[in-house]
């Protein structure tokens, strides 16, 4: 029996499978893929974000399947809005997870606070060092406090962070016919924002518990897997 496609694309934090640590299961009923966005790897040297590769990433995940489901976290939701956008044919669904999809509404308060917050911090990143930058993001972004840089992943993954382009500035659109479902954690104006404008698109909106990453609580991770299985039983239908 032929498994359709499900591509996850990371955040910012941990990349590849390590990211997706409660969907791992789906690879028993879907082809999954976890994908490694541009510059992030275990072993070489982070590179400048590049939202252009992370589309063509996708893209190429999806090309040889004749398509597929992509969930996304974070970040990695640009990339995977963008892919839609350029090969609507090839993108089944979107779960969209957090999304940093800022661009999309930048005219309402809870970005513009967020972005009147990060952009001097952005402004001076290449002045200051990965140490500095990494915890005053996550003080800004998060109210939180960061470990310390004693090993070579953690300094890796601090460098990674201040060369991630700011996610206002991402060209994103509103990807008409493609079922969409956004889920946030329910914690921070900012995704509750996003999730209302994407929600009054058309696309599925649920809350789960989990903070930033609700993919890792057992009710995101049911709403994930369910809405897959309902667009994929759709389109079964729809071909039958």
């Amino acid at each position: 029996m032929h498994k359709q496609r499900v591509v996850f694309v990371h955040g910012l934090g941990s990349f590849g499978s390590a990211a997706w640590p409660k969907q791992h299961g789906m690879a028993l009923a879907y082809d999954a893929l976890f994908l490694r966005r541009h510059g992030f790897d275990a072993v070489t040297e982070p590179l400048e974000s590049n939202v252009a590769a992370d589309v063509a990433i996708l893209i190429n995940a999806l090309v040889d399947s004749g398509g597929g489901h992509v969930v996304a976290h974070e970040q990695g939701a640009i990339s995977a809005m963008l892919a839609a956008v350029e090969r609507p044919d090839l993108v089944h669904s979107l779960s969209l997870l957090e999304p940093s999809c800022l661009s999309l509404t930048a005219e309402l308060p809870a970005t513009a606070s967020y972005r009147a917050l990060m952009e001097p911090l952005f402004d001076v990143r290449n002045q200051l060092n990965d140490a500095d930058y990494q915890r005053e993001f996550y003080r800004r972004a998060f109210s939180a406090e960061t470990g310390g840089l004693d090993t070579p992943e953690a300094r890796r993954s601090a460098r990674r962070l201040r060369l991630q382009a700011p996610p206002w500035d991402a060209p994103l659109h509103i990807v008409p016919g493609v079922p969409t479902l956004v889920l946030t954690g329910g914690w921070e104006p900012l995704y509750e924002e996003i999730a209302g404008y994407l929600q009054e698109t058309g696309a599925l909106r649920r809350v789960a518990a989990g903070g930033h990453r609700p993919q890792d609580s057992v009710d995101g991770d049911q709403a994930i897997r369910s809405f897959i299985a309902d667009v994929g039983r759709a389109m079964s239908v729809q071909a039958s």
